[in-house]
């Protein structure tokens, strides 16, 4: 059976095929397709966790039950992971075990470019890279043979391009693969130091095992074509050499590439007079062949950061891209992202921007679209749960200034609380913080296309579950001052916070209102009623063309400059409202549909 996939439904379909019985993942792009994918396949139990490092641990601990079990993630993601990743690789697996990291080489969603290919030698495990969909699939596959061969679990990194991209695909059949027998193992799976010291020794001795498999395996392979010149490449980058250099250039594919296949690289390095090495991002491979004494062209020609397209390496190479369709650019309008029609956080930056004694510490969501015009609302912001924290922190030096009188107030969304905000909640209470803390709780883990969350009522494969209530949570973190605002009623989202800043002590505001393009919840109805059953319209007798229904950033509301009205686009308009309560002269008029 042929199908066409992208990367993230065939690293799903290997899962599927490999026998794997449990798979645990947060979302984040581009690896969120991969277990919603997974969650189609019935024989799989799929779950959302509330973050990296609490997935990764519930399939190592799966692992140890006895099943074949699966994480994934995207790169950054791995970093909260990696406490977990680095302990189990001393301590090996029972039921194979694999970690899926999504990079992002460009940075099309991402708060940095780092090379996951790193945690390889870093954790000491191997790492494997698939450059289309078959081969994720097919090295899904594989990677848990090497994983119960080697007895260590083993990484897949994709990158952006092999995730989304898609191509043909060869199904088989699952494979029937019953569960290990659990058995009792202190010195295998206790991390005591004089176990783990023993397990060290073990490390080592597996990595030269895999570094024999390295230069055997088929996943490393010469494609000889008589050329002086050489290519070495592996994953999507690969495919951007070939789309180059087609049969001018023999191909060194590198599919598995730590540890690093040396005797093939040195092999490949006699059959050629020059050799390019293609990499995204960081040189890795570069580095490996130059150790081994051998010439090459790596980052003296390419980008080090970015992705390596065709272009861009045809520009390095030549000095120029391939021949274009021209256009006069000065006529391409910008678009950049903003807040959808509707959103709840819209009324909520609309009200705090205004407010000049406070600095707004973000964090990582649709909310850090608070930082663009036109609310300019957000002062910093580091990373994923990061909110709390870095507001608490500069909440203490400013505390220190006598002569400066600002309140810091942590941004974060629902599901981001549940990742990793609630430890910086517990921070700010436990060390008097007078911080404010806000929840954006949008009923969804909105960013990433509306993967469910502790806070949703339902699991990823949509049965009904207990429903975390934040409010409940938050008292429970010890928080004495808690408020729940509707976001799009103004007045009691500015009230809010009046009451907020006022207080000189810690606080926490939750604004509660379902993403505008969230599929509703029976619980969504019954708590918030008939959802956005109107919309509004400008009375263009009443508008004076002041701008202020502009100000709130709404990209269903335009201006025309010929008529000096504004205008709503009835077909964008959900009827949150927020427009009409900041009309100074009541030309905003609500419309029941």
């Amino acid at each position: 059976m042929k199908k066409l996939m992208t990367g993230n439904e065939a690293i799903a379909r290997g899962a599927y095929e490999a026998g794997v019985k449990f798979a645990s993942a947060y979302a984040g792009t581009p690896s969120t397709e991969i277990l919603e994918n997974i969650a189609l396949y019935k024989e799989i139990k799929a779950e959302w966790a509330p973050n990296e490092k609490v997935a990764l641990e519930s399939v190592c601990g799966a692992s140890i039950a006895g099943a074949r079990s699966l994480a994934a993630m995207k790169h950054v993601g791995v970093n909260v992971a990696a406490d977990a990743l680095f302990t189990y690789s001393y301590q090996g697996v029972t039921g194979g075990t694999v970690l899926i990291t999504a990079d992002e080489p460009g940075q099309h969603s991402s708060q940095n470019e780092q090379d996951n290919r790193n945690y390889g030698p870093f954790a000491k495990i191997p790492v494997l890279e698939p450059s289309n969909s078959q081969e994720c699939l097919d090295m899904v596959k594989t990677a848990f043979e090497i994983s119960e061969k080697y007895d260590t679990i083993v990484l897949i990194r994709m990158t952006t391009r092999v995730c989304h991209s898609k191509s043909i695909v060869e199904c088989s059949d699952r494979l029937d693969i019953p569960l290990k027998k659990y058995e009792k193992n202190g010195p295998k799976y206790l991390t005591l130091p004089s176990f783990s010291r023993k397990n060290r020794v073990k490390v080592e001795e597996r990595l030269n095992r895999l570094e024999d498999f390295s230069n055997e395996t088929e996943l490393n392979r010469i494609e000889d074509n008589k050329s002086n010149i050489g290519v070495i490449a592996s994953g999507g980058a690969y495919h951007y050499g070939k789309e180059v250099f087609g049969d001018e250039a023999s191909y060194l594919k590198i599919g598995f590439s730590f540890p690093y296949p040396d005797k093939l690289i040195k092999n490949f390095s006699e059959k050629v007079e020059k050799i390019y090495v293609i990499e995204e991002n960081d040189p890795i491979m570069e580095n490996t062949v130059k150790k081994l004494g051998i010439e090459c062209h790596g980052k003296d020609i390419f980008p080090s950061y970015g992705e390596l397209t065709p272009d861009v390496l045809r520009k390095a190479l030549y000095g120029k891209a391939a021949d274009t369709i021209d256009y006069n650019k000065d006529l391409v309008v910008g678009r950049p992202p903003t807040l959808c029609a509707g959103c709840p956080h819209r009324g909520f930056f609309y009200e705090i921007a205004k407010r000049k004694d406070v600095a707004i510490s973000g964090d990582i969501g649709c909310y850090a679209l608070g930082a663009s015009e036109p609310y300019n609302a957000m002062d910093f912001n580091l990373c994923m749960g990061g909110a709390f924290s870095t507001a608490h922190g500069a909440q203490q030096v400013f505390d220190m200034n006598v002569d400066e009188n600002k309140r810091v107030v942590g941004v974060l969304g629902d599901s981001t609380f549940f990742h990793t905000g609630i430890n910086g909640l517990f921070n700010v209470v436990y060390n008097k913080s007078k911080a404010i803390s806000v929840i954006l709780d949008n009923r969804i883990t909105g960013m990433t296309g509306h993967q469910e969350n502790p806070g949703s009522g339902y699991t990823l494969q949509g049965d009904p579950t207990e429903m975390i209530d934040i409010e409940s949570l938050v008292r429970a973190c010890g928080v004495k001052n808690i408020r729940v605002v509707d976001p799009n009623n103004l007045a009691d989202m500015k009230e809010t916070l009046d009451w907020a800043v006022g207080l000189d002590e810690a606080s926490v505001i939750i604004t509660r209102w379902p993403c505008a393009l969230k599929k509703f919840s029976k619980e969504d109805k019954e708590e918030f009623g008939d959802l956005f059953t109107s919309k509004y319209k400008i009375d263009f007798e009443k508008c004076i063309g002041c701008k202020k229904c502009i100000k709130t950033g709404c990209p269903a509301i335009s201006f025309d400059k010929a008529s000096k009205k504004s205008f709503i686009d009835i077909l964008q308009c959900v009827g949150c409202g927020v427009c009409s309560q900041v009309c100074p002269v009541e030309a905003i008029e609500r419309v029941e549909m």
